[in-house]
């Protein structure tokens, strides 16, 4: 941190604010209506959605990690909660706290003082979550689409242990990654005789023009939305081409199938809400490789709704899950509501967890019989049949070149007869996003 005492002279120029305090130089010639914009975005929406965004993803870590909701996929929900918790509280401390003192002139400590000197830790470590969010997100793509388009690998590769390994891979490439940006921010201190000093927020000689044109220019619009963009958009059309097939035959899927028919499509609303949230984003991105630095000024309110949008993309996940995930809800209700918000239905014993949290299914009640086994019951539609319910990872789905179940049924392992068919960056007035 740089310590510059300044005289008078210099502080009675535009660096003192209307009532005659410091301010750093960001702050200078910062118009009323810009200000507003921020207040807005960042000091109301982006606080409120962070508050939110943290209950729900405690919450979503909360359900996920109960025995019975044990799987792959649900680990690697487990870390993608936990990466956007960490960009929630960032965002929060350099962008949410810090846009309600230049429009109400509250928590003016907070904004030149705690916020600066959070600074060089908190803005690569926000940048860090949000790599890990953005990978955790195809990983999860990618383990989806191995279930349901290459069925017979999913049981070596879809484990709860596999799954750990990948959170903790995508872990150390974020960090590896986004290493630079730890030497990328300055604290100085300001102070004149008779004045209250401020910290503010420069940058290091570490930001050549070099440095700025490949690594943040170039490289961050490669690594963090060319790639993974591009990833999730081919995974995410082959998984929903295997859907539609398996909708097709939905009435001869056996319950397991359903179940993660029913997880597929809840993933694929997660990872649309994610393109959403992340188009504008690219694009501001996008713009700042092209445009010259004179004009960047202009690309601030994009910046600013960007911000939000991460934001609004880091908070959204467990009302995903409660709208599309019945299995998610279900337990959940069961933890909150102490059974007093959930209908009345018979709940699969802990010991005999389904491997996934959605279960859009046709809706089969189960009881226990002495062997441990699961029967079906009869249903209101039709008869059912008697069999046994693995504890395997069952994601049997038609193969992309098989046209009905018959094929698939002669390798899959014995299951349960299906039943008839039935009818950033850091400054707030910068271009600072992340």
């Amino acid at each position: 941190m740089n310590d510059s005492e300044l005289d008078y002279s210099w502080a009675n120029g535009s660096l003192l604010d209307a009532a005659g305090r410091l301010q750093c130089p960001a702050d200078a010639g910062v118009a009323r209506d810009e200000r507003l914009l921020r207040f807005v975005l960042h000091g109301v929406l982006l606080n409120v959605l962070g508050a939110g965004g943290l209950l729900g993803n405690a919450l979503a870590v909360v359900v996920l990690s109960r025995p019975q909701m044990r799987s792959s996929v649900n680990c690697l929900l487990v870390g993608l909660a936990a990466a956007d918790t960490v960009l929630i509280v960032t965002s929060v401390l350099l962008f949410g706290l810090s846009a309600l003192y230049p429009y109400t002139g509250h928590l003016r400590h907070y904004y030149y003082v705690v916020c600066p000197l959070l600074t060089p830790l908190a803005y690569p470590l926000a940048l860090v979550a949000q790599t890990m969010s953005v990978y955790l997100t195809l990983v999860v793509t990618l383990e989806r689409w191995v279930a349901v388009c290459h069925p017979f690998r999913a049981k070596a590769l879809c484990t709860s242990a596999r799954a750990r390994w990948y959170v903790l891979g995508v872990g150390v490439f974020s960090l590896a990654y986004n290493a630079p940006k730890f030497l990328e921010v300055a604290v100085e201190r300001r102070a004149a005789p008779g004045l209250e000093p401020v910290y503010c927020v420069t940058a290091t000689p570490f930001r050549t023009p070099l440095y700025v044109t490949v690594y943040i220019h170039w490289l961050y619009l490669l690594v963090m939305y060319i790639v993974p963009f591009s990833l999730l958009a081919a995974l995410n059309a082959c998984i929903v081409r295997q859907v539609r097939r398996a909708q097709a035959e939905r009435a001869r899927l056996s319950r397991g199938q359903r179940r993660e028919l029913g997880l597929a499509t809840m993933l694929l609303v997660v990872v649309l809400v994610f393109f959403l949230c992340n188009l504008l984003p690219l694009f501001t991105n996008a713009f700042e490789v092209f445009l010259e630095p004179a004009r960047l000024d202009a690309l601030d309110p994009l910046v600013k709704t960007s911000n939000l949008l991460v934001m609004i993309n880091s908070s959204v996940n467990f009302v995903i899950y409660v709208i599309f995930g019945e299995k998610f809800k279900r337990v959940f209700l069961k933890m909150f509501c102490s059974g007093r918000c959930a209908r009345p239905r018979r709940e699969s014993p802990e010991h005999t967890r389904d491997d996934s949290l959605a279960s859009c299914g046709e809706r089969v009640s189960l009881r226990l019989v002495r062997n441990g086994t699961l029967r079906r019951s009869r249903g209101a539609g039709g008869g059912g049949h008697g069999g046994r319910g693995g504890r395997g990872t069952r994601v049997y789905y038609p193969g992309a070149e098989a046209t009905s179940l018959t094929a698939l049924s002669e390798r899959a392992p014995p299951a349960a007869p299906a039943p008839p068919a039935a009818a950033a960056r850091w400054n707030g007035h910068a271009n600072d996003h992340f």
